[in-house]
């Protein structure tokens, strides 16, 4: 079979070394999360679902967008038949492939990595654990604490319903092309959290506009959202978004709920 070539507009970089492919697929815990169904996203040449179809307490799934990886993994690997997807992740109707609960894995391009965070956000539900190879900027943001620079809206939204992990850092040198930056693998566990104990849809709100202008405090940053007569001693409102817990925004929340 003749390789397939990495392209930049789809974010390729190919993983070449098997002792972090196999490092990566090892982090998963359908034991303890108990699911039997995982997704690879972009297998590429397959390097992580080499290791991933050696398992026997799952079902492993491969989507890749590109037609050329595709038709490779098809003569790699026969015996997946319809398991073996050709289509877009962020398109995906996770309901109408997998039953049940389900972990997401892989060598994520990073040209969508938050999109790939938002799509397992929207599917929460089903999604329980999701190991990937991120942007080493984007793994220190989703796991970042409150007080940090690093510390933003994909940090409180992911730590809202998942227990984010930073399991290990990854040189260039291991992928084909080298990126032009640091790598990391992060694990998302999903939490006890349904739904939030507030108006999530305004909490989400309310997290957007404070980090999207981070410098100014949220008082000032949430003048569209809040009563500002109503909430003129309230505390939280003279610190910067960075400054709150996931706690202390569905605090906030609902006291902008109450007074309105």
């Amino acid at each position: 079979m003749s390789l397939v070539r990495a392209k930049k507009h789809l974010g390729q970089h190919f993983l070449t070394d098997k002792n972090i492919a196999s490092k990566i697929v090892d982090s998963l815990r359908p034991a303890a999360h108990t699911y039997t169904q995982v997704l690879e996203v972009g297998p590429g040449m397959g390097v992580l679902s080499d290791f991933l179809l050696q398992k026997t307490d799952f079902q492993t799934y491969l989507i890749d967008i590109d037609t050329e990886s595709y038709l490779f993994l098809q003569k790699k690997y026969p015996q997946l038949g319809e398991r073996l997807i050709n289509a877009d992740f962020l398109e995906m109707d996770f309901g109408q492939v997998f039953n049940g609960p389900l972990a997401i894995i892989g060598n994520f391009p990073y040209n969508i990595s938050s999109q790939i965070l938002f799509k397992i956000l929207d599917n929460r539900q089903q999604v329980v654990e999701s190991v990937g190879m991120f942007q080493k900027e984007v793994a220190e943001r989703c796991s970042a604490k409150a007080g940090s620079k690093e510390y933003g809206i994909l940090s409180v939204f992911l730590q809202a319903y998942y227990k984010v992990e930073y399991l290990f850092t990854v040189k260039a040198g291991v992928f084909n092309p080298p990126p032009k930056v640091l790598s990391a693998v992060i694990r998302l566990t999903r939490n006890e959290v349904k739904e939030l104990p507030c108006d999530e849809k305004l909490f989400w709100q309310v997290v957007k506009a404070g980090f999207n202008q981070r410098r100014k405090t949220l008082r000032n940053a949430l003048s569209a959202l809040i009563n500002k007569e109503a909430m003129t001693n309230e505390a939280m409102l003279d610190l910067r978004a960075e400054r709150l817990t996931v706690a202390d925004f569905v605090e906030l929340t609902n006291k902008i709920t109450a007074n309105r």
